[in-house]
């Protein structure tokens, strides 16, 4: 009879709770956010359009991470620039000679076809990995050179707008993006035990579950795609490839941020052990 490790086991399940845990913490101001997409399509508005409440809810929403310092001034400077980045690429794709997706609702609130609520949306996928980067003690490995992982994070964003005319090179990029981040591994502790596992198996993981909330939103007729435009239909699998070269973008950009904060000494220290996904080792590759 094969041998059960109780106590090993029971140190799992208490490291998966808290990983679970603070896993929902780390996502406060998206699980917010599907709440108030929720609300606003139960709760009558009156004479305000919907785009323009769930913009008011979203603002007020902001204000309180600040307020409550669960944001610091500088990690919401590089929430707002997913706000610009997301909200040139939301013009990009709705514009009816590309007609990608489509806010249909009207509000006063919305600019060149775009309500200025969707850049939130993607400031939510940073302030997941900015909040998850705190609560897990994140620590990465193996990092490319900014020579590197720069210049790709932008080539991957170009992509979204010239695979409409020069054709998809995503898979080349996931191709690159795979040999970049070979060896760069995340160190993160849920409870007690430090743990490790591969970068681009967090973004395959992030960019799945960034798949799920798409589906729950344009369930809530947060946008539509033109097959859900008389009735809901779910998101094709495809997007999750979509979500993960994005999730490359934020990771990028959040780790430009934690980088010069670690710079500046401000980063604690820890001393916790480290087993990978090959087992117990004091490095992670």
């Amino acid at each position: 009879m094969a041998r059960i490790d109780w106590p090993g086991t029971h140190t799992a399940a208490i490291e998966f709770w808290w990983f679970g845990l603070k896993e929902a913490r780390a996502c406060v101001f998206a699980g917010s956010f599907f709440a108030l997409l929720l609300l606003s399509r139960v709760v009558p508005l009156g004479a305000v359009p919907r785009y323009d409440a769930i913009l008011i809810g979203a603002l007020l929403l902001q204000a309180a991470m600040l307020w409550t310092r669960l944001e610091t001034r500088d990690e919401l400077a590089a929430i707002c620039l997913f706000h610009l980045f997301g909200f040139a690429l939301e013009v990009f794709k709705t514009n009816p000679a590309i007609g990608s997706w489509s806010y249909p609702e009207p509000g006063y609130s919305k600019l060149l076809g775009v309500p200025l609520y969707s850049g939130f949306m993607y400031a939510a996928v940073a302030s997941y990995m900015i909040q998850a980067w705190r609560l897990f003690d994140l620590e990465v490995t193996g990092m490319p050179p900014a020579r590197v992982a720069v210049p790709l994070a932008l080539l991957i964003y170009v992509n979204f707008f010239t695979h409409h005319w020069l054709g998809d090179c995503r898979w080349w990029l996931a191709a690159a993006l795979m040999f970049a981040y070979r060896r760069t591994w995340v160190r993160f502790t849920p409870h007690r035990v430090r743990c490790a596992m591969p970068l681009v198996l967090s973004i395959a993981l992030i960019g799945f579950f960034v798949w799920i909330a798409e589906n729950i939103a344009t369930s809530l007729r947060a946008w539509t795609y033109p097959n859900q435009v008389h009735g809901w239909n779910p998101v094709h699998h495809g997007k999750i490839s979509s979500w993960m070269l994005l999730v490359v973008i934020t990771f990028t950009v959040v780790a430009a941020l934690k980088r010069r904060k670690a710079e500046a000494g401000t980063r604690p220290a820890t001393a916790a052990p480290v087993i990978s996904a090959a087992g117990a080792s004091d490095k992670p590759y």
